[in-house]
């Protein structure tokens, strides 16, 4: 059979993911080399070894992630805010209602109840490891809420001047994982507010960059996977994938609502660009790589007529078919491997 009849089509322009998951869907190659043609292609190239890095770039968006609003739960005055762009650690006030602090303690378990003694449970635990970081003592740190916590809660209530009550109600604290940045103000001192009212928004003390990803990237979205991150100044600095997360996008007028990957991406330890706290970003993705292997331009691939893809290798005046296994698409080139294939093999590249 003659080159021409061998081929149907010459792959061009073909995407890394889509070439990609078609070259799997296809039946293996024979490895079987075709009779010689005379017919030359119009343009060759020669076959490389090295590493194709299958690598997307992607804007992001740099911050400080999720933001999380608070609001009062007890009615009163507000009499103390804090600046936005403020850090607060725990035990300090996030506001003061009526000249009383709302606190700020750690954990993952929302305030949901007064606390008193008697009462047993994780809220229990979570307050009595908030107040021995704190420094106070005479309890111990387990389930049960008894005196000798209610004790340690009068003196922690004394030192922050409210009413020594040994209760804590869930409208004295707020809750978070751990040190919060106040992103912007709802409230100012002097407004009268009612249960529910929103007071401020927060969010997590650490940078992180937002990258919203179509459906069809969703290879890159792998969490723990190392990325790259371009700054507004060029300077590249290494992160890592830290969450994904599906979510629907509602469509415009019209068109149908569609599906996309958001990706939080977290600086490497001591890279959060200093005294940048909002800009857009480069986050570069890998996905996948292969090393030291045998690559041509997608350019060079042949769709056989019996299925699978080949090459057209040029020795002298003669050509001939191989049929080729493809690998990773990357970079507009492709791994291959097959019966006769070496580095320096030139094949040709249709037009």
């Amino acid at each position: 059979m003659n080159r021409a009849g061998m081929v149907v089509a010459a792959v061009v322009a073909v995407g890394a993911a889509t070439a990609a998951g078609v070259a799997a869907g296809l039946p293996s190659a024979s490895g079987e080399d075709d009779g010689a043609s005379g017919a030359m292609p119009p343009a060759t190239a020669t076959v490389t070894r090295g590493t194709l890095v299958d690598r997307e770039d992607k804007t992001g968006d740099l911050g400080y992630g999720d933001t999380t609003a608070i609001a009062t739960r007890t009615a009163g005055t507000v009499t103390s805010m804090p600046d936005t762009g403020a850090t607060l650690a725990r035990g300090k006030p996030v506001y003061r209602l009526d000249n009383r602090p709302v606190v700020l303690l750690y954990g993952t378990l929302p305030a949901y109840r007064a606390l008193r003694p008697g009462l047993d449970g994780a809220d229990v635990k979570q307050l009595e490891k908030n107040l021995w970081a704190l420094g106070y003592r005479g309890f111990t740190v387990d389930r049960d809420y008894t005196s000798a916590t209610a004790a340690a809660v009068e003196e922690w209530q004394d030192d922050l001047g409210r009413p020594e009550t040994g209760t804590v109600d869930p409208a004295d604290v707020v809750v978070a994982p751990g040190p919060v940045r106040v992103d912007s103000l709802a409230a100012a001192a002097g407004d009268v507010v009612q249960p529910g009212a929103a007071l401020l928004n927060l969010t997590a003390t650490t940078r992180l960059v937002d990258v919203r990803l179509e459906i069809d990237d969703q290879r890159l979205a792998k969490t723990g996977r190392a990325v790259e991150i371009t700054l507004p100044d060029d300077k590249t600095v290494p992160g890592k994938i830290i969450r994904t997360k599906s979510v629907v996008v509602p469509g415009e007028g019209q068109e149908p609502d569609t599906t996309a990957i958001d990706v939080t991406v977290a600086f490497g330890k001591g890279k959060e660009p200093a005294g940048l706290d909002e800009a857009s970003v480069t986050v570069a993705f890998t996905a996948s790589q292969a090393r030291g292997v045998l690559t041509v331009p997608v350019g060079a691939l042949l769709a056989l007529a019996e299925g699978g893809y080949g090459v057209e290798v040029v020795d002298g005046a003669t050509t001939r078919i191989v049929a080729v296994r493809t690998g990773l698409f990357a970079d507009g080139k492709v791994e291959i491997s097959g019966s006769g294939i070496a580095e320096g093999t030139v094949v040709g590249v249709p037009a």
